[in-house]
């Protein structure tokens, strides 16, 4: 009975683990000012923009679609994409990491594969 319950335990323990694990929802999108401004199609001009969706991520230069995402130990995601950058032929992949503010719990952190920060979104409203 009490290999039973340390059993039940663990599994508790486990679901907890991947319910923290997969805590970035991206089913409503997420943007900076802009981003969320023309989270449905360009309404303002804007030299800085970055919206994140479960689908793609698109700044004022280059829209991402993408092609893969896998949730790290850490809770933060990692995302793999086809990107077009304006100007440009063709499309390139690339990698991002999506994770929670250190400052804000509510907002994310986008940065590139090198870890250089994109910036930060809040959920659009």
């Amino acid at each position: 009975m009490r290999a039973l319950h340390i059993v039940i335990a663990g599994g508790a323990m486990l679901a907890a683990g991947q319910a923290l694990a997969a805590g970035i929802d991206l089913s409503t999108p997420y943007g900076d000012k802009y981003g969320c401004i023309n989270r449905n199609g360009q309404e303002v001009a804007a030299d800085q923009m970055l919206l994140v969706t479960d689908k793609e991520l698109v700044t004022a230069a280059s829209a991402c679609t993408f092609t893969g995402k896998k949730t790290q130990a850490d809770g933060s995601l990692v995302v793999k994409a086809q990107c077009e950058a304006e100007g440009e032929d063709g499309q390139s992949p690339t990698q991002f990491t999506i994770k929670r503010s250190a400052k804000n719990a509510k907002k994310l952190v986008v940065s590139d594969e090198d870890g250089n920060v994109m910036g930060e979104v809040s959920l659009c409203r």
